[in-house]
């Protein structure tokens, strides 16, 4: 006999696990499933941006979340022709105390949203536990197929009046229903890969400034006792650096960051260089039936800015704030899962428009050697105008629209049918 819930939830990251706690909140009973044993996995998206940061406050959580192991980001800062740095973003004319960028490893921060859902009796998380397919019946989702990952494999079905895809940008129910997101050229991928940071470099201050060579790129993050290293270079040649080898690499780090030469030979081979194919892209449609897809699963972002997460995370907020009451009738329809989309349509399209810009004129002239690093416009307006300095921050920080915590999910919780 298949398994009962309200909500099924396919993907335990940022936006499933956030959608999974509100909704239970609400008294509404989610499972969320998870494919994998836990969350400890590299070079995801770690940045907690100060919108996720108040949202956490307002639920009860932000003390706890403060706790996590963090850097925190105060300034967007580009370097000038010269090797100046100037300031384009600044974090800290934002309001108080939202005044950062978190920059917090994404195991932690699931970790710790897992367990304050799972304090919420209405809510299950299996991990190790695969989607394999949507279950449908007179043209709706009813549900999933799933396939255990541990044990003895066995497959089972869970029925659900909502199935919920936050499977990221390789949706499985997406591919199966046969959504086909529209595709935006994105110019570059991203190879990440760690190099070490020693003791005596662990008291300097967190910044995030990318190194900008002839047609390549390179970003480094700070983490506790390493820093974890993106290379942008151009879409689609993963096979050629793999072709000229590690040494060759190497070179390239060097040369982009010359801080870095006395310890590159910690990238022992091209294994230890993970390539990210970069996708920018966004379904006409993010519901059908039964189902609605959010997050990357609905629009993969591009990596600049580290919006991702955050979006997501917004996302997750306006649906549960959206759906919370009709799944407590038991009455979901494609009216409100539209509704989700419309709320949700408007920070995409203008984050996702940045992107596209951003691309445009800093990095496809950088990556066809054309120019490196940004216009010098850009740059003369946050030397000489302070002012121009709050409108990235603002994007950054908390971006169009952003969530707030629904009454029903906050510390003194009001009930849904007041």
């Amino acid at each position: 006999m298949p398994e009962k819930t309200t909500v099924l939830v396919s993907g335990g990251g940022p936006a499933g696990i956030m959608l999974g706690l509100l909704l239970a909140r609400a008294g509404i009973d989610v499972t969320v499933l998870e494919k994998h044993a836990d969350f400890l996995r590299d070079f995801r998206g770690d940045t907690v941006h100060p919108s996720t940061i108040r949202l956490l406050d307002e639920l009860g959580l932000g003390e706890e979340f403060r706790t996590l192991p963090q850097s925190r980001l105060t300034e967007i800062q580009f370097p000038d022709r010269d090797g100046t740095l100037v300031t384009v973003g600044d974090l800290k004319t934002l309001p108080a105390p939202y005044q950062y960028v978190a920059i917090t490893p994404q195991w932690d921060f699931l970790s710790f949203l897992a367990d304050a859902a799972s304090r919420e009796p209405s809510f299950t998380l299996r991990m190790n536990t695969e989607v394999i397919a949507p279950i449908v019946e007179h043209d709706k989702v009813v549900g999933v197929r799933y396939r255990k990952r541990d044990g003895d494999g066995g497959e089972g079905e869970i029925r659900a009046e909502l199935t919920v895809s936050c499977e990221g940008r390789h949706s499985g129910l997406r591919r199966a229903l046969g959504l086909t997101p529209h595709e935006y050229p994105v110019p570059f991928d991203v190879w990440w890969f760690r190099l070490p940071r020693p003791i005596h470099e662990r008291d300097r201050p967190m910044r995030v400034i990318p190194h900008f060579g002839d047609n390549e790129v390179m970003v480094a993050i700070i983490r506790k006792d390493y820093y974890q290293i993106a290379y942008l270079a151009q879409k689609g040649i993963d096979a050629q650096l793999r072709a000229e080898g590690v040494e060759r690499f190497r070179e390239r780090v060097a040369r982009l960051a010359p801080q870095f030469a006395d310890r590159v030979d910690a990238i022992r081979t091209m294994d230890d260089v993970h390539v990210l194919d970069v996708k920018l892209n966004r379904l006409p449609r993010w519901y059908v039936n039964g189902l609605l897809l959010i997050g990357d699963a609905a629009h993969a972002m591009s990596p600049i800015g580290g919006v991702g997460i955050n979006l997501a995370i917004q996302d997750a907020v306006a649906a549960a704030t959206l759906l919370a009451k009709p799944l407590q009738r038991h009455n979901v329809t494609t009216r409100h899962l539209a509704r989700v989309q419309r709320r949700r349509t408007l920070p995409t399209f203008v984050i996702q428009g940045l992107q596209r810009v951003l691309h445009r004129v800093v990095f496809v002239p950088t990556l066809d050697a054309k120019r490196p690093g940004p216009p010098r416009a850009l740059l003369f307006l946050a030397r000489h105008v302070p002012s121009f300095r709050r409108i990235p921050a603002r994007l950054l920080g908390f971006g169009p629209r952003p969530e707030h915590a629904p009454a029903f999910a906050r510390p003194t919780r009001t009930p849904l049918s007041a």
